[in-house]
């Protein structure tokens, strides 16, 4: 063994270990490709990678590998001597935090899928993976085969990324999609989409957001250099969405997506700026929202993610592809294993989380962005002006306002200029007030204008 030059630390005959956590559908297709491309990896690592063992619940199903690789002790698979790297995809907290971190701590490198995971526990991994030089990947976690973790943390770490505005989750797209396309109300879409299985039996990490919450803040942290958790995203799920926002969204030229954003923005009130030796915020929030058609973000549908990033010096990039799904997600849990069994044959090692930055994150109360209000008003005279002048008295200014009559009254679409959050709260609590006013029937974000 070796470590000089591009001479590999472990002979070309020395198997490289590998342990697999899980064997659901994304488990299964790694093992398989494990197994039917063992040829291919060993030319591409240097070395024969060797599935040593694959942990899962329950031994007596037919999973279509030999037995002697299958365990119910994953404790015990992560720190045997003949592993070096560990692969997670059985998701969920726990387990698969115990399990990780001991595979670190006893040297192994580790690649996983787990979102839920990474957003809450990335520093806790992350320093296992320092204290014994092994590595942690994680690209299969925010959008399945699309590559951009890795752009972020090594093609763009010499640049600084402004913002990431995504859809990194496939079964909201594949309802609103639908819901766009067909006319279709929430809950009929919702049934079609789990008999199709984009939608799981309980959908509520789906559709209220908790799933684009948890891939926002891994975003987050790496696109600013800043440790970010779940906790910190503000959230809003699309279960509220209703088959009028699609059709009042399309008279205006836009579509309802629901956004992962992740961006810089100043200071706050009274704070100094950061050419005054304060900090600039990050924000970062994901909800439904109102794009215009001609944006990229609007032709992304079905169960199909993508991935803007604005950086200074490159501009704008966007990733586009599947963001779920067995064989798609196993090609970029393939892609970290490749990359950590090199850092293994070779003696390289992966770069650890980067943090240095620690920008406060802002409240969605300070956070600007357009609005697109919908009124169900009493038909008669006054009522605009009344309407207008609760937004004029919380200083909220208006872009556009568009009556229609119904068999209700009437309805008043208003379109803002860009307005804090907390100032759009207020406006709708005093105009729910108002004798004239119905009823506020939904209030959307409006954002990819340039206004």
């Amino acid at each position: 063994m070796t470590e000089v030059g591009n001479r590999a630390v472990f002979g070309s005959d020395h198997p490289i270990g590998v342990a697999v956590l899980g064997m659901g559908n994304v488990g299964t297709e790694v093992v398989r490709i494990l197994r039917e491309h063992a040829d291919d990896l060993r030319s591409r690592v240097g070395a024969p990678l060797v599935l040593r063992g694959v942990a899962v619940r329950n031994l007596d199903r037919d999973r279509g590998v030999p037995a002697e690789l299958l365990t119910t002790d994953a404790e015990t698979l992560v720190t045997r001597d003949d592993v070096d790297l560990v692969v997670e995809v059985m998701g969920g907290i726990d387990p698969a935090r115990g399990l990780i971190g001991a595979a670190l701590r006893a040297g192994k490198s580790v690649v996983t899928a787990n979102k839920a995971l990474l957003a809450d526990y990335t520093g806790e991994l992350a320093a296992a993976a320092e204290t014994s030089r092994a590595d942690l990947y994680f690209e299969a976690a925010v959008a399945g085969a699309i590559p951009v973790v890795r752009p972020l943390i090594q093609s763009l770490s010499g640049d600084r990324v402004d913002r990431v505005v995504g859809i990194v989750n496939g079964t909201t797209n594949f309802i609103l999609s639908a819901m766009d396309e067909t006319g279709a109300d929430y809950e009929i879409t919702l049934k079609e989409a789990t008999r199709l299985g984009y939608a799981e039996a309980d959908p509520t990490a789906d559709v209220e957001g908790y799933d684009a919450a948890a891939k926002a803040a891994i975003l987050a942290s790496l696109a600013f250099h800043t440790r970010v958790t779940a906790a910190d995203v503000y959230r809003e799920g699309i279960s509220k969405i209703t088959a009028e926002d699609l059709e009042t969204a399309a008279a205006v030229g836009c579509t309802v997506k629901l956004l992962a954003i992740c961006e810089r923005v100043p200071a706050g009130p009274g704070e100094p700026g950061p050419g005054e030796g304060g900090k600039e915020r990050i924000s970062v929030r994901v909800y439904p929202a109102l794009i215009p058609r001609k944006h990229p973000l609007s032709a992304v549908n079905g169960a199909f993610n993508a991935v803007v990033v604005e950086a200074q010096n490159a501009g704008r990039l966007m990733f586009y592809g599947q963001g779920a799904g067995g064989a798609p997600t196993a090609s970029a849990v393939m892609g970290d294993l490749v990359m950590a069994a090199r850092n293994k044959f070779y003696g390289g090692r992966a770069p650890g989380e980067s943090v240095y930055a620690e920008l406060p994150i802002a409240p969605i109360g300070d956070t600007p962005t357009r609005y697109h209000v919908n009124l169900q008003v009493a038909d008669r005279t006054g009522v605009l002006q009344a309407v207008a002048g609760e937004f004029a008295k919380h200083g909220v200014s208006i872009s556009t306002v568009r009556q229609e009559g119904s068999d209700e009254g009437a309805r008043l679409v208003v379109v803002t200029h860009h307005a804090q959050e907390s100032a759009l709260a207020d406006t709708v609590a005093a105009l729910a007030e108002l004798e004239s006013v119905t009823s506020v029937t939904s209030v959307l974000r409006l954002e990819g204008t340039e206004e």
